[in-house]
Formats: C-alpha cells, structure tokens, sequence
C-alpha cells in the first residue's frame, strides 16, 4: 500500500528570510515509511527544506511527532493532508533546526541535585518538553520535561525534595502555570505527577468553608441550588451555527443531535483543550488567554452559540467574559454560551 500526501512544509532561514512561509508538495510513500522518511522526500524535492539530523522531532497538524513515527499511523489519525512546522517556530533557524537551548536551561534548575541517571532520563524527555501547551501561551515556561523530573526525583526519595519544589516554583513561569496537556502525537498523561507536585507545596488543608456548608444541606436543598442555574435558552437557537467544547471528556453526540435538527454544527481545533479552570487562582491572567484562545477559536468558525460540557468552566468563561475580551484583544459579542444539559433539553423540546 502506498500513500499520496499533500503536504504544507515550513521554511525559514533566519540568515536571508525575514519571515517564514510555506511551500506546497505533493509525496508518495510506502505503508512502511517513517516521519523522517517524509522529510527526506521533501528535502529531495526541494534542497532549501532543512530539518536536523539528531533530535529530530516536528510539529505535524500541531501535535509533535518523532522521527520514527509510522507513516501509516499519522495518516489514520490526521489523513492525508499534513502541515509540517518545527517544534517551536520562534525558536527555529533554519527550518526544523531549532535553537534549543532552553532544553537544557531548564535542566540547569535541577542539576545541582541530579545524577547521571537523572540527565539521562531527562533527555528522553525532549519531545514532551516541546510538546508542552504551556509554553504555546507563555515563552519562559520551564516545560513539562523538568517538572516530571522532578516529580521523579523526589518520589524515588531525593534528600532534597525542599530545594527542587523551589527551583521548579521560584522561576517566573514553573510549576503552578501548568495545566497538564501536551501536544504530542504519541500520548503521555503526567497530569498526576503534576497534581502531586501542586500539593508538595501547598498540601490540601481540606474543604473550604463553602464545601463545608453544601455538605451540611439535604438533597432537596443541593436540587434547589442546582436548579436555579439550570433552565437556560438561547432565542432562535435552531437558526444558529453550534460548536460544542467539550475539554478533556469525550465527544459525546451533540453535533449528531444538531445534525438531527438540520442545524449547522461548527468543529474548531481548540474544542478538546483545557480552558485555565485549574490555573484561574494562581495565575489569572494566563487561564484567560487560555480561554480566550478556546471562545475566539470557536467564534472565529463561525460559531454563533458554544454548547459547553463543564459547568465549572461554563461559568469561569461567563464571569470572565469582559476580562477575557480584554485579554484576547478581541470582541467576542454574540457568541453565546450554554451548557449541554440546558441545550440537549432546548434542542429536544425543538421540532424535528
């Protein structure tokens, strides 16, 4: 079996290119190639195409991929039509090489307390450094690479668990910026580690007052506060375009539902990403342009209502609203928001 890709390859040579810019190509290649292999086609296609030799990874429809990655196993995910960008554009040189000093900048943080082993194990760590969502809102972020080190280090018993929580929580933009997700093509969930680095330094002092209260209120009292944020519609809602974010739950039917109702369903790229809930406290200002990023992606569709799955962030977005346009730079008005309890029952009560 072969492949025909139509590939969008970055170019840019910080020496003769004052901006970056693309060129189209069209590649074959067996079921058997590699991501490295599809660079090799296109730098034979076009020798000012550049990538490095060691550490190669890249962004392919912006998830990082490294150099062995199956071909066929991109196609199955992202189809046929690629976008190839280095791993942080800012950062590159000359195409796919990138100056990545910062890798090890933020090894340096640890490596008064790290042994050989601990170097070793972070430079496996370099496509999930790249990979990190953080740094896509903030360009001092440390990575994620240094804070699963250290949450290694310090679970396999470092004597200096005190100094590491410092060096990662100190800097100006560690450890309470990071709401856990990555970028990369091949998956890996460090959000625990993360959890339980967050709690090392500021252990859990169980519930606040206000948990302290709802648990005292029966079940018909819960019902009552429950209900009066329930109940909401949007006028002319079948007149309107629907996006629907959904973060980190799976895509459940509702763009079947609004398909059923002949209405318009409308797919952004931000609809799985984290809003800044996790974050809103200890970091406001980030948490917004994060999710400013996920309302002015959906809005920028062409969305005209964003059916939202939590209702934690439903009302982080609704109270943040004006902050969040001012953040973004960006007005937003006329995109309305809803949970998806209120609109599956709005659009259940519309007739089909």
């Amino acid at each position: 079996m072969s492949y025909k890709l139509e590939i969008r390859a970055f170019f840019f040579n910080a020496k003769t290119d004052y901006l970056p810019y693309y060129k189209n190509f069209t590649i074959d290649l067996n079921d058997d190639a590699t991501a490295k292999d599809l660079l090799v086609k296109i730098k034979e296609e076009n020798e000012n195409f550049s990538f490095p030799k060691q550490k190669l990874v890249m962004k392919i429809n912006g998830l990082v991929v490294e150099a062995k990655q199956p071909v066929s196993a991109l196609v199955e995910r992202l189809g046929t039509s690629l976008q190839i960008d280095p791993v942080n554009s800012y950062r590159s040189n000359d195409g796919l090489k990138i100056n990545d000093s910062d890798f090890m900048e933020s090894f340096e943080l640890l490596a008064p307390y790290t042994s050989e082993s601990d170097l070793k194990y972070y430079k496996t760590l370099y496509a999930l450094h790249y990979a990190s969502e953080t740094e896509n809102f903030d360009r001092e972020y440390i990575g994620d690479a240094v804070l699963v080190l250290a949450h290694k280090m310090i679970t396999e018993g470092s004597e200096h668990k005190e100094a590491i929580l410092e060096a990662i929580t100190s800097v100006n933009s560690g450890l309470f910026d990071c709401e856990y997700e990555n970028n990369l093509f091949n998956a890996q969930d460090h959000s625990t580690a993360i959890a339980e680095l967050k709690a090392m330094v500021k252990p859990d002092e169980g519930p606040s007052l206000c948990e302290t209260l709802m648990a005292r209120f029966s079940k018909k009292e819960v019902e009552a506060v429950a209900a009066t944020r329930a109940g909401e519609t949007i006028e002319n809602l079948e007149e309107k375009q629907v996006a629907h974010y959904h973060g980190p739950a799976s895509h459940d039917v509702i763009h079947e539902l609004v398909a059923q109702k002949g209405m318009k369903g409308v797919h952004f790229s931000r609809s799985g990403k984290l809003a800044g809930l996790e974050i809103l406290e200890e970091n406001k200002a980030l948490a917004l342009k994060k999710a400013g990023a996920i309302l002015l992606d959906a809005y920028d569709r062409g969305a005209e209502v964003l059916v939202v799955e939590d209702v934690d962030v439903l009302d982080m977005f609704k109270k943040n609203f004006t902050a969040i346009e001012k953040t973004i730079g960006r007005k937003i008005r006329g995109l309305e928001l809803i949970s998806t309890n209120d609109f599956v029952s709005q659009l259940n009560s519309i007739a089909a």
